[in-house]
């Protein structure tokens, strides 16, 4: 009966050890930081991770703070650059808790630095953009605005026991109606400036055709010029070969181009030829060795202008 007693009252006396051992102990985390307040006011900042002890409740209470970078994200703004322009500005903010003591004693929370800082980066955001175009915001001096807009955000911010990692401009436009009339305005534009390039390019292409007609003109007539030249100089060569090798035997000659007058003239089908029987034309036809009539020989000229040109051929030897 009393052993029982005993082990109640020792489970009794353990639990209750137990359970001041627990409030009088608290763990801060590798990401945290600490402050244990005494009725209120700060008695002492930890903030290396560990086992610490302080006085239970109501005596003693713990504040656990993040020491991890934190975001904020801060709604869109309308602000007006140095060249008039309406804008909307997007923009986000990383900070961290650098002095636990500050920040406790300035905003007591997360959400109230939070509020306070929005407000501070807001103003910055609107004070320095202001002094700055459009074209600077989006294309040339972006960078150097964000860490600008950092800086002087830091200045403010160390105040509260923080500290600014970045600033970024995430989004910089103009408004929704301002937009469409400027997209507007751009494709306007690009449309001119195809239409200027087609043009061009339709002219120079058409430049370059005349060019080529010209060239390819001025080719064929000198082709065509040469050609004759070399014609010419062939017609000659053969005549002067005809005439040097026909002069040896006229009769030869007379009979040659009375034969291809026959053939030039009198070919299959409907031939047609008023001559009278005794014409010299036909006096061939009893025989290479027919007399001439009287009316002359056929010569050259009796034989159709249409007459086929015919190689040179050797003059036919003398007959005794």
């Amino acid at each position: 009966m009393n052993s029982g007693i005993i082990r109640i009252g020792l489970l009794v006396v353990l639990g209750v050890v137990a359970i001041v051992f627990y409030a009088m102990t608290f763990v801060v985390q590798q990401t945290q930081s600490a402050l244990v307040l005494r009725f209120g006011a700060v008695r002492s900042v930890v903030t290396e991770p560990g086992l610490y002890f302080k006085l239970p409740a109501p005596f003693e209470q713990v504040t656990l703070l993040d020491n991890r970078i934190l975001d904020l994200d801060l709604p869109a703004q309308e602000i007006i650059a140095s060249d008039q322009k309406r804008l909307v500005v997007d923009a986000f903010t990383r900070y961290r808790i650098s002095d636990p003591l500050r920040f406790y004693q300035a905003v007591n929370n997360i959400p109230r630095a939070n509020s306070q800082l929005a407000s501070i980066v807001n103003g910055t955001v609107r004070s320095v953009l202001a002094e700055a175009s459009f074209i600077s915001m989006v294309r040339n001096d972006r960078a150097r605005l964000m860490n600008r807009i950092r800086d002087e955000v830091n200045r403010e911010a160390a105040r509260f026991g923080m500290t600014v990692v970045d600033v970024r401009l995430r989004r910089v436009d103009l408004p929704a109606a301002n937009s469409a009339a400027v997209f507007q305005r751009m494709q306007t534009e690009r449309q001119r400036e195809a239409a200027e390039a087609r043009a061009l390019g339709a002219q120079q292409a058409q430049e370059i055709r005349a060019r080529a007609d010209r060239d390819s003109t001025v080719i064929v007539a000198e082709a065509q010029r040469r050609s004759d030249e070399v014609r010419g100089q062939g017609e000659g060569e053969r005549n002067r070969v005809f005439a040097e090798a026909f002069g040896q035997d006229q009769e030869f000659f007379a009979f040659y181009r009375s034969m291809q007058a026959y053939e030039a003239s009198i070919k299959p089908g409907d031939t047609r030829m008023v001559l009278s029987p005794d014409s010299p034309f036909f006096r061939f036809f009893n025989g290479p060795n027919a007399p001439r009539r009287e009316g002359g020989p056929a010569t050259p000229a009796a034989a159709p202008a249409a007459a086929p040109a015919s190689p040179a051929v050797p003059a036919a030897p003398a007959q005794p």
